[in-house]
């Protein structure tokens, strides 16, 4: 009989709806998918922008294994000493390497184990319309050669702007790793599939965040900065949230994705 791991990946967190829509339906939600793992966004949970070592504590004990971010992760400083000592929470792996002081905290890479499987996770980020780092790619290349024949899975969190650049790097890994999801633009896209040697890909998982807004923003603020071109501050908007992301059925024989399902669901509160 075929052993597979059902992995739950989540889009990014935003705000107080988004956090409450996670802690809230997660629990139920993961039951009922019976995910074996669950892997967050929560780089802009706190407020629209960065994490809190409170909310990261929050999201763990709803149900998130690992913790992965993006570029906004540096806006609460305070989260700093917790990606120091917290595997399980990563950065871009592909920010650049620095050693003794001006070190950048933290990593974008863990290996967790859920039903006596080990599952590499890699988190990365994009270099079109955001800062020139290091390439997702060899990077990415790097830590397979040094950690595949650990693991019985490898999941990627690309958090990314461009559309080709994902699938660039998507195809780039295919049949080296079972799951590449983007994140970063909040807007799920409709292209999940299998690709030709057996990666689940998606180039955006979308956003657990508010419905009633512009990529969780108030909308009215989004209209005005586009209307007038003044820099208004986005705050997040206080409407219904929704828990958008895909789960992910790998087949533990081979490292092999074989479903990819798009996950849509309201929130109660």
């Amino acid at each position: 009989m075929t052993r597979t791991l059902k992995a739950l990946i989540l889009g990014d967190i935003v705000g107080q709806p988004g956090c409450r829509a996670l802690f809230v339906g997660l629990p139920e939600l993961a039951r009922r998918l019976e995910a074996d793992l669950v892997v967050a966004n929560g780089e802009n949970a706190a407020d629209g922008f960065g994490l809190t070592p409170d909310i990261a504590e929050k999201m763990r004990t709803s149900g998130v294994h690992v913790i992965t971010s993006g570029n906004h992760i540096w806006q609460k400083k305070d989260i700093y000493p917790v990606l120091q000592t917290t595997d399980t929470l990563l950065r871009p792996e592909n920010y650049p390497v620095i050693q003794g002081p001006g070190a950048i905290p933290g990593k974008g890479h863990c290996i967790v184990t859920v039903r006596d499987t080990a599952v590499l996770v890699i988190n990365l980020e994009g270099r079109v319309n955001l800062s020139p780092l290091r390439d997702p790619i060899q990077v990415a290349r790097a830590l397979l050669k040094q950690f595949r024949s650990r693991v019985k899975a490898v999941i990627v969190d690309f958090h990314a702007e461009s559309v080709d650049e994902k699938e660039a790097l998507g195809l780039s890994l295919d049949g080296d790793v079972s799951v590449v999801v983007g994140t970063h633009t909040h807007v799920q896209t409709a292209d999940e599939r299998i690709l030709p040697k057996g990666t689940a890909y998606i180039t955006d998982i979308g956003m657990t965040g508010p419905v009633d807004s512009v990529i969780g923003m108030k909308k009215e603020t989004a209209v005005s900065r586009s209307l007038t071109q003044m820099p208004l501050k986005m705050e997040v908007s206080n409407s219904t949230a929704e828990i958008q992301g895909v789960i992910v059925d790998v087949d533990l024989s081979t490292g092999a994705a074989v479903r990819i399902e798009r996950i849509r669901q309201l929130s109660s509160v």
